[in-house]
């Protein structure tokens, strides 16, 4: 495929953005941890985060999160970043169809066929239809129709609720507007982590008539009702056979060679049904074609991979050297499908 570039005009209009939002003394405390950690100088790694967020869209959190401090610039060409992240988002994910990712309730009624679990919405007047739905599935799950990074998230046991209309209330004037049946996950993902639907985060490119998978990644909670970051989640990056890649990690320097938990060992986890979950995104790939670069969030279950979500922002999940010894990246895969 040929390479098209991202454009010029994106990445000043980016750089300029981010030039005034730049907050020094938050990169001088990230070139601190940095410094801690590589044993390295702080004002050199200072100057160099500057260097590779000016020149070379690395993102300051990239920087960190992949021990840039230690790379050589060959390795650090092949990693994926949150600026590049950016750039594909906007160029192949049509604005006109992003709202369809963006807003939970549309999405699940885009995408319901792929949901595989029981959904509804709570509005006025409805208070008997939500105590029946949740008494019949015992325990329930709310959303926010807006959110990102598990905010908005929260879990209900329907024993536990006595005044239906006052919990009805709450609902709305939170505006826990979307309800849906909590997931059974595969037992090889509830030996990780019981307490936490374990969600598994497949970047991929749909070019219009064949679906590229760039990045796997398996995400671990801690037992909470998300396992994104904000509630202690983290994550191990997984190979084309959705073996695990090292240890889990996450953005605020834990490494984790064992689930806290549970115990298990992160390097010994494999994804099952690995070739149904690659079916399963190529098909959700093909149902908004006009958005084609999304972060698909599944959840592998008995009988089968069930669709979470869809991220038009697709973010960037990729290797930390200090945690699995690989010391390159994913970008030249997203190069090969995309050809930027």
């Amino acid at each position: 495929m040929p390479r098209k570039g991202l454009g010029l005009a994106p990445r000043l209009r980016y750089l300029a953005g981010r030039a005034r939002r730049i907050d020094v003394g938050s990169v001088v405390v990230r070139a601190k941890e940095a410094s801690h950690q590589h044993d390295k100088w702080t004002p050199a790694i200072v100057v160099d985060m500057l260097w590779q967020a000016g020149f070379r869209n690395v993102g300051f959190q990239d920087y960190i999160d992949y021990d840039f401090a230690i790379l050589n610039a060959a390795e650090r060409a092949t990693y994926m970043t949150h600026p590049v992240s950016n750039q594909l988002s906007q160029k192949y994910d049509h604005p006109d169809f992003r709202g369809l990712f963006q807003d939970k309730i549309e999405f699940d009624r885009v995408f319901s066929e792929h949901l595989h679990r029981e959904w509804m919405v709570v509005e006025a007047g409805n208070a008997d239809a939500v105590r029946d739905f949740a008494q019949r599935l015992g325990t329930i799950v709310t959303k926010e129709p807006v959110g990102q990074a598990g905010t908005g998230v929260h879990r209900y046991h329907a024993a536990e609720i006595e005044d239906w209309d006052a919990f009805h209330e709450g609902l709305l004037a939170r505006g826990e507007l979307l309800i849906e049946e909590v997931i059974a996950q595969h037992a090889d993902l509830a030996a990780v982590c019981p307490g936490t639907v374990n969600t598994t985060r497949v970047t991929a490119f749909f070019d219009g008539e064949k679906t590229h998978i760039l990045a796997i990644a398996q995400k671990f909670g801690r037992g909470a009702v998300s396992d994104q970051m904000t509630y202690g989640g983290f994550y191990t990056m997984l190979d084309d056979e959705g073996r695990s890649r090292g240890k889990g990690y996450d953005s605020h320097e834990n490494i984790h060679e064992y689930h806290p938990e549970s115990g298990v060992k992160i390097a010994d986890f494999r994804l099952p049904l690995m070739d149904e979950v690659v079916a399963f995104v190529d098909r959700v790939a093909r149902v908004v074609p006009q958005v084609q670069y999304v972060g698909w969030d599944i959840v592998v279950t008995p009988t089968g991979p069930v669709l979470v979500e869809g991220n038009w922002a697709a973010g960037v999940y990729e290797n930390k050297p200090s945690a699995t010894g690989i010391r390159t990246g994913h970008k030249p895969r997203y190069q090969a499908a995309i050809g930027f």
